[in-house]
């Protein structure tokens, strides 16, 4: 899943597709360097990060989805919205990616419901702004876990099927550093909950702070992708269903790397 930013705010990319002829170039130059689909957003979710209009939103998101529908593009909209989800869908979207989970807009499960897109459904304690308050965990594996199960109840309870849900540990909202590290390595833990998993670490604070410089200084984001390939491809081998980056072409031979290397243990255990 590669990330179209139509933000002037974004932690990663500073605006540099904010317009939409800009973030229409961007998106198929990810297709070309091995993306399988395009995620669109219109909201930052950086930290204290502030809200946009919605009206806003959809100005920003709408146009650029339905250029890229028009193109048979596979697109997702990144939306905690009820009415930007829905008309992101009327206009082409087949996901629904949900950093809220429900949370910031109930509404939007009826909509998912409804229209039948499939919904990753984040675990999510808070807006941009409060987020970072709100990183309290016993077992941060077993919290999130949890607290994404109640997620699936409220989905099914709207109506929603599990083959539309897709489930995401939401590395680096309300986390501290340290706490992303548990559900990456668990990451199986999570899967052995039976739904898809969508993995976002791509260019996150924690792998800035994991390759600090000597004094101490995080890296910057675009100094992060190599060490979101490496993700990508423990994700990958795990089973993730999904992983969402900035960069493709590193995450997408990285893909391959531990495609390879599960095929190549599968085709061992069969000559057990």
């Amino acid at each position: 899943m590669g990330v179209v930013n139509v933000t002037p705010d974004s932690f990663s990319d500073g605006g540099e597709w904010f317009t939409p002829d800009a973030a229409l170039r961007h998106g198929l130059a990810l297709l070309a360097e091995g993306a399988d689909l395009v995620d669109v957003g219109g909201e930052s979710t950086r930290p204290g990060a502030e809200r946009v209009p919605e009206d806003e939103e959809l100005r920003r998101v709408i146009p650029v989805i339905r250029e890229f529908a028009s193109r048979g593009v596979p697109v997702s909209v990144d939306t905690t919205r009820a009415a930007v989800a829905e008309a992101a869908i009327a206009s082409g979207a087949v996901i629904v990616n949900d950093v809220s989970g429900g949370l910031a807009e109930p509404e939007i499960h009826q909509v998912v419901a409804r229209t039948g897109a499939v919904y990753v459904a984040m675990h999510w304690r808070g807006h941009a702004d409060v987020m970072d308050e709100l990183a309290v965990y016993d077992d941060v594996v077993t919290d999130v876990r949890t607290e994404l199960g109640r997620r699936v109840a409220e989905l099914r309870a709207a109506g929603v099927a599990d083959r539309q849900i897709v489930l995401d540990p939401g590395l680096g909202f309300a986390k501290p550093g340290s706490a992303n590290w548990p559900l990456l390595s668990r990451l199986d833990e999570l899967l052995s909950d039976g739904f898809p998993v969508l993995v976002g670490a791509s260019r996150k604070r924690f792998l800035g702070h994991l390759l600090a410089r000597d004094d101490g200084r995080p890296v910057s984001p675009l100094e992060r992708d190599h060490a979101t390939a490496a993700i990508s491809a423990l994700a990958a081998a795990a089973g993730a269903w999904c992983v969402r980056v900035h960069e493709a072409r590193g995450t997408a031979d990285a893909v391959r790397v531990a495609a390879a290397w599960n095929g190549a243990r599968n085709v061992g255990e069969d000559a057990r």
